[in-house]
């Protein structure tokens, strides 16, 4: 694998989805995911996706997917592409979504710690209301992604179960009235600081994001066939051990800035 400076970075997400569109990808914002791009250019063959999904389970490490690699069988199945990515400083949620939807690092686009205001920046979700496209946020209440992305003329389902949100998320890609379905997962991130990123309880709980991403790509391959679509496993940040057996993110530790995710691109279907 590339080493960690020559990984895409997380904010790669927002200028390579404008790409697949076929949107302009505004000026500053940082560079697209080369891999990507290049799947989709040579699936679609010249064409643009639209619908995409993208799947965000928080903290999912790139050191867990490589010890782990048989609980990530099927999820890879269900992909094309495996990417080893890096994150951002500081390695932790607010800081690293916002940096993922919004094509700007930290210093930009302006959330630089532990905290959930509104941003004020553009991000995908803004650039795609503004070409007539209909977004949508599914995540559980109190996120960061449940927080900071609000004040859009837009859709948001909030949930307080990752349960509900999950239903949901599976119910909207059936309806196919969005665009952008954009899914958070909170679960692991959640055992993992109470049990250790290899905790059983920790273990399941990614065991379970591993299997609903693969029941989305699935339920994608049923309803979207008249589509050229995009989905992707997008986690934000990594996890390690602290002393006591708990876990943790937040540094410039590997285990921290390493995560992976998965891609696919469909093309429709006569």
């Amino acid at each position: 694998m590339p080493e960690p400076t020559d990984r895409p970075c997380i904010s790669s997400v927002c200028p390579t989805v404008l790409q697949a569109f076929g949107l302009a990808v505004p000026q500053g914002l940082e560079p697209h995911n080369p891999a990507l791009a290049e799947l989709a250019a040579a699936t679609l063959g010249g064409e643009t996706v639209d619908r995409v999904l993208l799947y965000n389970p928080d903290a999912v490490a790139l050191w867990i997917y490589e010890k782990y690699r048989e609980k990530f069988i099927d999820a890879e199945a269900v992909s094309d592409l495996t990417v080893p990515m890096r994150s951002v400083m500081p390695s932790v949620t607010p800081v690293c979504f916002a940096t993922m939807y919004s094509g700007l690092l930290p210093a930009v686009h302006g959330i630089q710690k532990y905290e959930k205001p509104v941003l004020t920046v553009d991000t995908l979700f803004d650039y795609l209301i503004r070409a007539g496209k209909k977004p949508v946020i599914v995540s559980t209440a109190g996120d960061s992604i449940s927080k900071i992305f609000l004040e859009r003329d837009m859709d948001y389902f909030i949930y307080d179960s990752v349960e509900e949100v999950n239903e949901k998320a599976l119910e909207l890609v059936r309806e196919d009235r969005y665009d952008l379905i954009t899914v958070y997962n909170g679960n692991y991130d959640g055992t993992m600081h109470k049990h250790g990123p290899e905790g059983s309880a920790s273990l399941a709980a990614l065991d379970d994001n591993l299997a609903f991403y693969a029941s989305l790509v699935r339920t994608l391959g049923e309803v979207w066939r008249a589509h050229n679509f995009l989905y992707g496993f997008c986690p934000d940040h990594g996890c390690h051990r602290v002393l006591g057996g708990f876990g943790a993110h937040g540094t410039d530790k590997e285990k921290d800035m390493n995560v992976v995710h998965l891609y696919g691109v469909h093309k429709r279907q006569a």
